[in-house]
């Protein structure tokens, strides 16, 4: 059996471009071991972190980067065609981390991305396979910790959420909404700040492809935010602080502004601003709180069920397509969930 793979070509000179991988066709070993399961996969994750493993280093304490030459990893979703696994069989569908391919061997007690995606039988009677790649899964986890525990949420706080016609951002700003709360989204274009507004239905939202983004959040949020949801960094950072009212907090879910610029972007230059106000300011990642996927998918799920949230995604088909959806993503150019489906 052979399988296609998506392999890192070249380190990117400046932002990624599709010609920076290859797809190449490999073998399938023939024979599993004990313990072992081949999938077939379905749906791949595009998500914006694997920017920061295309390089020669990556940034210190995160996962390492990939080598040139190498099948890039990612979740994924598919199907298990064989198995010498215990409590897997044939149909069932399930998720792991051996994404960018067609065909993949994978073991029971395999690798996790730093925690996320270690092998699970998933229930798709009642939600889609690809949701537990967004809404019921890392995105999901990821928007819901934010919110819950690094944030916390408390009644009545006025929230922020950056980037929140992405993945994560998205389902952050319809949580807080759900839950009573004053939500202001920022994006990049007027076409997702109407999709914020008229799907989304936050309550303020602007472009910050503005000269004033300090401006474009006051006037969103006239007196001040509690909480600020943190997935872009640089100027939006340095704006939050600006914004913050006394006892405000940043939950920071990642800094996009930097991942995939030809220089650094710069750091906010009022940091004072934290101690000025007594503000917390937390960093974290979704896989070191997988213990509370069972809560965020109850939760989360319900909203599905009843068609309170909207789980956007846009979807890129084909295994060829993923250089092109990585792109797109990186660039802003894609709304909620970025998939790759392979047929």
């Amino acid at each position: 059996m052979q399988s296609r793979e998506l392999k890192l070509a070249r380190h990117p000179q400046g932002r990624v471009r599709s010609d920076d991988f290859s797809l190449d066709v490999v073998s399938v070993p023939e024979g599993l071991g004990p313990g072992d399961i081949l999938v077939r996969n379905s749906w791949l994750s595009i998500d914006p972190s694997v920017r920061m493993r295309l390089g020669p280093t990556g940034p210190a304490g995160y996962l390492p980067p990939f080598r040139i030459g190498e099948t890039l990893t990612g979740l994924a979703v598919g199907e298990v065609v064989q198995s010498r696994a215990p409590g897997f069989e044939p149909g069932d569908m399930v998720l792991h981390i051996n994404g960018f391919r067609e065909f993949a061997v994978i073991r029971q007690d395999g690798d996790t991305l730093a925690g996320a995606g270690g092998v699970t039988r998933l229930d798709t009677t009642e939600h889609s396979p690809q949701s537990y790649l967004g809404a019921l899964g890392s995105s999901g986890l990821t928007a819901y910790v934010g919110l819950q525990c690094i944030g916390e949420l408390t009644d009545d706080d006025v929230v922020w959420i950056s980037s929140a016609a992405g993945a994560v951002g998205s389902l952050a700003a319809q949580i807080a909404r759900l839950r009573g709360h004053y939500v202001v989204g920022s994006t990049g274009s007027a076409e997702k700040a109407r999709f914020l507004s008229e799907e989304l239905k936050l309550d303020a939202v602007f472009d910050y492809h503005t000269p004033d983004l300090i401006g474009a959040l006051e006037s969103a949020a006239p007196n001040g935010i509690d909480l600020y949801f943190d997935n872009v960094g640089g100027a939006h950072l340095e704006a939050a602080l600006y914004h913050l009212r006394r006892g405000g907090r940043v939950a920071m879910a990642g800094a996009v502004a930097s991942y995939d610029a030809e220089t650094a972007a710069a750091g906010p230059n009022n940091l004072f601003q934290i101690v000025a106000k007594n503000l917390t300011v937390r960093g974290f990642r979704a896989g070191a709180y997988d213990h509370l996927l069972g809560d965020m998918r109850a939760e989360v799920g319900n909203y599905l069920r009843d068609g309170r949230l909207v789980a956007a995604e846009t979807v890129f088909d084909g295994l060829e397509s993923a250089p092109d959806a990585i792109v797109a993503m990186l660039r802003g150019r894609t709304v909620g969930k970025t998939l790759c489906r392979l047929r």
